[in-house]
Formats: structure tokens, sequence, C-alpha cells
């Protein structure tokens, strides 16, 4: 099964100015420290600027807002994240083992152990800044969780889990287990995915 990526690449500079890649990533790099540090409404340009090593001007030359840069940011992530995934193709991996991988691949911190930090911050901006989670949702969230969906209705096609299972609510149980998991204090110890699977893979086979 392929599977779409889940961003596209950042847009071209403001005013047609070259960029340079390095610049750009030491600035988006301060931008995430400082989202886990700071939250998005404390964090400050200013702060950013100091910790990349670089003024204000030459941060606002190349995003035009605190909330450009972010989303900036964010998409960098989102990148590396696609680009870290094991390279195998889930049609040629055995059923249960396609269905873990799914679900590890759903986890928020698979690529950065701040994320649910972040998760956090961003459902508390909803008030103030709802672009930031409608974003995640869009580029991150719902990706991530119709993978797990896509890879079970691939496996109801090969007819190895039940024809009238419900996609859509086991994909949604498979996501709710990595916050429920980091709200216990238990993210992190051992394969959260492999025990998800290890509970669920007798309901959805039988």
């Amino acid at each position: 099964m392929s599977v779409s990526p889940e961003e596209s690449p950042p847009g071209a500079a403001r005013g047609g100015r070259p960029r340079d890649p390095a610049l750009d990533d030491s600035i988006i790099t301060a931008t995430r420290r400082r989202l886990v540090l700071d939250g998005y409404t404390a964090m400050s340009l200013s702060e950013i600027a100091t910790d990349a090593g670089v003024s204000r001007p030459t941060i606002y030359r190349r995003w035009a807002s605190k909330l450009e840069l972010t989303i900036d940011a964010l998409d960098w992530g989102f990148r590396r994240q696609q680009a870290s995934y094991p390279a195998e193709p889930f049609d040629r991996m055995p059923a249960r083992e396609a269905f873990t991988e799914a679900v590890r691949r759903v986890d928020p911190c698979y690529f950065n152990p701040d994320a649910m930090v972040l998760m956090g911050n961003f459902m508390g901006e909803t008030l103030r800044t709802p672009e930031l989670l409608a974003h995640v949702k869009e580029h991150a969230v719902e990706p991530r969780v119709r993978l797990v969906e896509q890879v079970l209705g691939a496996l109801q096609e090969r007819g190895e889990v039940r024809p009238d299972l419900d996609r859509h609510t086991v994909a949604t149980l498979c996501f709710g287990a990595y916050y429920a998991a980091f709200l216990r204090g238990e993210h992190g110890q051992g394969d959260l995915a492999a025990r998800v699977t290890a509970a669920l893979w007798p309901a959805l086979t039988t």
C-alpha cells in the first residue's frame, strides 16, 4: 500500500529573496524548542532570533508572522517523520505486522518526543489561535489515523480481518491509546503498538 506524503515542501522566500537552508533550519529548530519551552502564546520572535543567532528582521524577511513561522516549523517535523518511516510497503508485511506498524505510526511522539507537550499546547490555543490545531489535525493527525483505516481496509480485501470491522472506530481507539498512556505516565514504556495489537487482534480477526 502506498501512502501519500503528509505535507508539501515549504514555500518560496518572501519577495523573491534566495533562502539559506542552513539559516532557515536554525530558525526552525529554535522555534520548535521555544514552542515546547514557552508555548505558542508566550513564545517570542526575539527569543527565537537570539536562540538561532539571527536578528528579528532576518526572521521577518522569511516569515510574515509568528503563526506562519510556527506552521513551517510544524511542517518541518511532519516531513522528517514521513522520511523516517521504514521503506517496506505494507502489502508485503504479514497482516498482524502491518497493523502493528500502522498503529506505531499513529504515535504523536514517533519522531518528536515532545509532541504530546506541543499537542496539549495547541489544544489550549483552540480559542485564541484555532489555526494551529486545525493544521496539526489536517497534516498530522488525520493522515496517520487514516493510515490505520487504510491498512485495515487492505487486510479486509485480503480476507485477513473481519469484513464487518468498524475501521474508523478501531483507528480512533489506537490513536487514543497514546494519549491515555501519556496521561497515565506510561508513554514510552515498552512497545505500546505491540500491546495494542495484542489486545485488539483477536477481536479484529474473529
